[in-house]
């Protein structure tokens, strides 16, 4: 009889210890800000490749550049207070939403979405009224590509932060329920970071 009893402590000592093993829940990175940062590295790395190209050209070209005429810096650096203006905004939007005040978050998200779309009119305005076009030279391809590159996440940002707006205003968003819109304002933070590495190379460090 104690013979038979050994096996079925040890069997009852196994099933305690085999199957898989409890799930880890100490980390702080949710599985939605983790997609969004791993998505902005990728983004980040496109963006690279685009700097890298645009470096090359400008070395191996000899284009005179800017062309005829001169890159509208003053409405550049205009444009980029715009953008970093509806950063702030963003943010403010987030924090409202999380404490649960749907005003200031319908009227964050708003003017986020007026100021974002503010800046890409400025830049597609700046473009028809520039003095040369992709066809001018090879560094004026390398800008309107770095550029266009950037005004199509601004779009793609301005899509995101509309699907935000609708959701604040249906009443979807608040204290208990905000990472879809912390999802939007950390690429909309990235927007604007990466528009301003962009500004810098092409209108100041030409």
């Amino acid at each position: 009889m104690e013979a038979a009893a050994i096996p079925a402590a040890h069997v009852a000592h196994d099933d305690h210890h085999h199957g898989p093993p409890a799930a880890h829940h100490s980390s702080k990175v949710h599985p939605e800000q983790l997609g969004i940062l791993l998505f902005i590295i990728s983004e980040a790395m496109l963006f690279g490749a685009f700097f890298a190209a645009y470096f090359f050209i400008r070395v191996v070209s000899g284009d005179d550049w800017p062309p005829p005429g001169d890159l509208p810096v003053g409405l550049a650096a205009t444009n980029a207070a715009i953008l970093l203006s509806s950063s702030a905004t963003m943010h403010w939007t987030d924090v409202s939403a999380r404490r649960g005040n749907g005003f200031q978050a319908r009227a964050g998200i708003v003017l986020t979405f007026l100021l974002g779309a503010t800046f890409l009119f400025v830049q597609i305005n700046e473009y028809l009224h520039l003095g040369f076009t992709p066809k001018t030279n090879a560094s004026a391809s390398a800008f309107f590509a770095l550029t266009g590159l950037h005004g199509a996440h601004v779009v793609i940002g301005l899509l995101l932060l509309f699907m935000s707006a609708v959701r604040i205003f249906k009443g979807r968003v608040g204290p208990e329920n905000w990472r879809g819109l912390e999802v939007a304002g950390i690429y909309w933070h990235f927007v604007d970071v990466m528009w301003i590495v962009v500004f810098t190379t092409v209108y100041i460090l030409g």
